[in-house]
């Protein structure tokens, strides 16, 4: 027997709306045995997030945080989930074992005027792409820098620029010394520094009253001030739209940092050479030409050499969902590696806070290589720095030769305060030192 029953459209809608309430509070009842664990955290205000509670030093909250809800906790930056990682273990999980999780770089307002967007160090854009750029970067800037120096007491051509810089530092610091009674070496150093990377990318250095460099270092040193990891513009988008110097300072120094490179970079590409190759530009222009030649595949364009240049010259996110420590980290969560912790944990340095080089000598007065490494400056994985091997041999030149050919005091009954002061990059407060020549057969410092 077959009955014919007339629906209507309101029963099939009343129908259709059972047949979804059931799916989900089924769906939501196998969901509920595994219910992914999300990181500990403080609780945060609405819009603000917990901005106003990192305070001016906020690598020191992060540690206070730590102490609470372990090495990897979560907070709130703005409306921006920003996860924290702390610890030598959990760090090393993340840029080592995990790194391609966390090899995202997050959009952040601040670093998006480096290079026009395009900066190896700031790219949001990790790819296979991104890989090429920085092998590309990476070879050009490890060949050029070992070449070989035109000076025979030099064993390469990084040596050669370094000695001639360090050089011509003790010479300001002597004449300074000599001229005002006492010195402050930081834009002396600064310069010293940035003429190294000069030198190599551009084949010249320049004098350290030059007004062209000088406003560079001038508008570099406004950036460090203004910046830091919790800029709120990167977490406030409104923000961007004040009149106010932390947000201005960054897009100021990145458009005369991007005009003095782009200038230079220019003059190389119409004066290229092959067969005379003058530095680490030029070195950029013949591996693109060579490779190009030999597989015509795409290198770097012109505006990636810029690019390029700016990186040597001058946070993260996860690309995939993943755990850490057991906890779920969705896809793009902003990441912050908490290196000072790091470098000052106590259960690595005995008084991590106090200034003692001796804590890297064995008990024969050798370097201590396995606590050496464990130094994180630098970074790891396939984000670390790309001139840290410059930047390390650079710091050992620096150092010894000041301190062989200088005896440095401070001013009498001055103090000197080792508090940084808190920006992108950790910068000494001002001081004043006395610097003068040592004599022949003096060693002490």
């Amino acid at each position: 027997m077959i009955f014919h029953l007339a629906v209507t459209p309101g029963e099939v809608t009343i129908t259709l709306i059972i047949l979804v309430v059931i799916f989900v509070f089924v769906k939501t009842l196998g969901n509920k045995g595994r219910k992914r664990l999300s990181p500990p955290g403080p609780w945060s205000f609405p819009i603000i997030g917990n901005l106003f509670q990192l305070g001016d030093h906020p690598y020191l909250t992060f540690m206070e945080m730590r102490k609470k809800y372990g090495d990897v906790f979560m907070l709130r930056l703005g409306m921006v989930p920003v996860l924290v990682v702390n610890g030598m273990e959990m760090v090393k999980q993340v840029l080592l074992k995990d790194t391609e999780h966390f090899a995202g770089r997050p959009d952040m307002h601040s670093f998006s005027f480096l290079a026009e967007g395009k900066s190896l160090s700031f790219s949001v854009n990790y790819g296979e792409s991104w890989k090429l750029h920085k092998k590309i970067a990476s070879n050009a800037l490890r060949t050029f820098s070992k070449a070989e120096a035109k000076s025979s007491t030099c064993s390469c051509l990084l040596e050669e620029h370094v000695t001639e810089e360090v050089s011509e530092l003790v010479k300001v610091f002597t004449e300074s010394t000599s001229k005002n009674g006492s010195f402050d070496p930081r834009n002396a150093i600064t310069c010293a520094v940035a003429n190294v990377v000069c030198a190599l990318c551009f084949g010249k250095r320049y004098d350290h009253s030059d007004k062209e460099f000088l406003r560079i270092i001038k508008t570099n040193d406004d950036l460090l001030k203004a910046s830091s990891a919790a800029n709120p513009v990167d977490f406030i988008p409104c923000f961007r739209y004040l009149p106010l110097r932390i947000i201005n300072a960054p897009r100021e120094f990145y458009r005369a940092l991007n005009k003095f490179i782009a200038l230079h970079v220019q003059d190389h590409i119409t004066t290229y050479d092959k067969d005379h190759i003058r530095d680490i530009t030029d070195a950029l222009l013949n591996t693109c030409h060579n490779k190009y030649a030999s597989t015509k595949t795409a290198t770097l364009n012109d505006d990636e050499i810029i690019s390029t240049v700016s990186d040597l010259f001058g946070a993260g996110i996860t690309t995939a969902d993943t755990t850490l420590n057991g906890y779920f980290i969705p896809r793009k969560t902003c990441t912050f590696i908490n290196m000072y912790q790091v470098n000052h944990d106590e259960t690595i340095w005995d008084n991590p806070s106090l200034f003692r080089p001796e804590r890297f000598l064995n008990e024969n007065g050798e370097l201590n290589k396995s606590l050496v490494e464990k130094v994180l400056i630098f970074g790891m994985g396939i984000r670390k720095c790309l001139g840290e091997d410059v930047a390390r041999n650079e710091i050992f030149i620096f150092i010894t030769t000041v301190l062989q050919q200088l005896s440095l005091r401070t001013c009498p009954r001055a103090e000197l305060d080792l508090t940084p002061t808190y920006g992108l990059t950790m910068k000494p407060k001002p001081y004043q030192l006395q610097a003068e020549l040592r004599s022949s057969g003096s060693s002490s410092v």
